[in-house]
């Protein structure tokens, strides 16, 4: 029984020093209202009625 409490506070010990050394990182869960942060998309580089007609038939 004792090897489980061990093995459990190393490991917890090693999980909290890659977390410390990981950086920026945030573990208050999810986010609501003016502190979330939402990276639009990015529009596509044509309109996709542009990329289906055929480059020579739109000189015609």
């Amino acid at each position: 029984m004792w090897k489980i409490a061990v093995g459990f506070a190393v490991f917890a010990g090693v999980a909290l020093l890659i977390l410390s050394k990981g950086g920026d990182i945030d573990m208050g869960g999810e986010k609501h209202g003016a502190e979330a942060t939402h990276v639009p998309e990015a529009a596509p580089a044509m309109p996709a009625s542009a990329a289906s007609v055929p480059a020579n038939s739109a000189s015609k």
